[in-house]
This record gives C-alpha cells, structure tokens and sequence, in this order.
C-alpha cells in the first residue's frame, strides 16, 4: 500500500433561487498538494432543480458545472486560470461567490489515492 497524503475537498452546490438559501451537491472538487492535483467530478440531478426552482436555466448550471471541470484540467478552454498551478486553480475555484453554482467548506483527508477519491466523495456526496 502506497503512503497515504493528505488532500483537501469542497463540494459544488447549486442554489437555485439565492434568496431562498435551498440547495444540494452537485459536484466535489479535490486538491493534492503532494501530486500536483486539482480535479472536479460533477453530477447535476435536473429533479432536483426542478423542483427548487422550475424556471431554473438547467443548460447554464450544467455549463457552470463544466467550466469547474475545465477549470481543473487546466487545458486552454480554461481561461487564465489554464496556466495557474494546481494550488491556485484550486484556490480560485473554492472562493465564495453568490452564483447559481457555489464552493461550500474545505475539508480534508488521507488518501493514498486522490484521483479515485474524487470519485469515491461523488458516489458518497453527490448521487
């Protein structure tokens, strides 16, 4: 077994109306500073927004999920955040915003493999 690292998380909320406060996971962004790692898994359950908002723009929370995938992938559609490291993408993307799309609390774990716990907090936190 590999030597576990500590990683760092956020979850991705939607709020649909932000007036009203509601909302629910619809994404999970991990960072690693010891691989040089920022990567975001998403998961947008259209009922749900539906049914806290059924005027909702489903297309454009979907894009806003996206872009947070681009965003950790660093790759030229990305903007200028393409040619940030790891820490600082990570950092750009969990700062608080009044958007549709919202950063919540950093946490932090062990994990030997943070590449499969992106995908193991999705499962666990968002579907």
């Amino acid at each position: 077994m590999s030597e576990r690292q500590v990683f760092e998380y956020a979850l991705l909320r939607v709020v649909p109306r932000v007036e009203r406060g509601e909302c629910f996971n619809a994404g999970v962004v991990v960072y690693s500073r010891a691989r040089s790692l920022v990567a975001a898994r998403t998961h947008l359950d259209e009922n749900k927004l539906r049914a806290l908002d059924p005027a909702a723009d489903v297309t454009g929370v979907r894009a806003a999920l996206h872009a947070v995938e681009s965003v950790c992938r660093g790759g030229a559609e990305s903007g200028q955040a393409a040619g940030d490291d790891a820490g600082r993408r990570f950092r750009w993307l969990i700062a608080p915003r009044s958007t549709v799309v919202q950063p919540g609390p950093v946490h932090t774990g062990l994990t030997a493999d943070p590449e499969a716990e992106v995908e193991r907090l999705l499962e666990l936190l968002v579907r």
